[in-house]
């Protein structure tokens, strides 16, 4: 059974939208000093529900990784992608953060009649699109999408914590803790620090 909160959210945004695949769309990343911003897109099937679906922040990290399993074994389809920490500098985190909102609805095996994506901003698409301001608690596409994305990255940050054990990765995933700051201090950037980023530009002068 879908919650009143879900329900009540997705028939305001659909009630006056032709039926169609409905993708929603998250990122994980964009606050963090290093790593790539990472988004992913899902389309669920209604059919195949999925319990305990909720903003990736509100979960426990089994939790997170349960429904990650859960959500690429049981929606239509679903699709990671990300921007380089390249991309990032180049571009500013804003447009990074699109460009793999992007990417990851186009790596959807199926085209979606509308995309739903959390936040204020859109992505350029070329399907219809509506911005869900804290869509990742109010509507269940967007939520699973934050969780693939949330997984994916601390994936990502637990992998390369191996690389560079100094900084602390696993633990912090990348975001400016005191701990992450003073490993910048003390050993400068590692290749995946964000040179725009104020405290890696300032280690980096």
């Amino acid at each position: 059974m879908r919650s009143n909160k879900y329900l009540k959210a997705e028939q305001a945004l659909l009630f006056d939208s032709s039926p169609g695949l409905v993708a929603g769309v998250d990122e994980a990343g964009r606050g963090p000093l290093a790593g790539p911003v990472v988004a992913a897109a899902v389309i669920l099937d209604d059919l195949k529900p999925i319990k305990g679906l909720a903003d990736s922040k509100t979960l426990t990290p089994l939790r997170r990784a349960r429904l990650f399993d859960e959500i690429r074994a049981r929606a239509l389809c679903c699709s990671i992608a990300q921007a380089s920490v390249e991309e990032i500098d180049r571009l500013n985190i804003l447009q990074a953060t699109m460009l793999a909102m992007r990417r990851a609805v186009e790596g959807l095996r199926l085209k979606p009649k509308l995309v739903l994506v959390d936040g204020n901003r859109l992505p350029v698409l070329d399907v219809p699109a509506r911005a869900v301001v804290k869509g990742d608690a109010l509507i269940r596409s967007i939520s699973a999408a934050s969780i693939l994305a949330k997984v994916h990255r601390d994936r990502w940050c637990v992998d390369y914590d191996q690389q560079y054990p100094q900084y602390g990765f696993a633990a912090h995933k990348g975001y400016g803790t005191a701990q992450h700051l003073a490993a910048l201090r003390e050993h400068g950037a590692c290749p995946e620090h964000r040179a725009s980023f104020g405290p890696v530009a300032q280690v980096l002068r």
